[in-house]
């Protein structure tokens, strides 16, 4: 990964402290440290209208608001920012339903250090 991935603003949701532990230690591994976490879509839709950021991971099962639900808010928001679902729902409809809602790439859990790097590279094109 090149240098202009530090400058990246990163917002992740994810209910799961584990979760947003792991996903944060493997954006570090890869370069990037302008890392915000969110425990529920509530908090990172709040959040995502309050700063700028470069890429949203968000996770589809959470209380409050799930991740399917943000990414249509935030699509409502910015048209341009990738979205990342990271989730459990690994089945071929909800990657469809995802991709509908405006998700540009999608990992399904569990996954390795490996995958997220190249989700990312892929949405960001290098």
């Amino acid at each position: 990964m090149s240098s202009e991935n530090k400058d990246l603003k990163v917002l992740v949701a994810d209910d799961s402290k584990t979760m947003l532990r792991i996903i944060t230690n493997t954006l570090k591994r890869v370069g990037i440290n302008n890392i915000t976490t969110a425990e529920d879509g509530m908090e990172a839709l709040e959040l995502f209208k309050q700063n700028e950021y470069d890429v949203l991971f968000t996770d589809w099962n959470m209380p409050n608001m799930n991740g399917l639900e943000l990414v249509k808010h935030v699509r409502k928001l910015d048209d341009d920012i990738p979205i990342v679902m990271i989730t459990t729902e690994g089945g071929k409809v909800e990657v469809i339903t995802a991709i509908k809602a405006g998700v540009n790439n999608y990992i399904v859990k569990p996954f390795t250090p490996q995958v997220l790097k190249e989700k990312l590279q892929a949405i960001l094109g290098y």
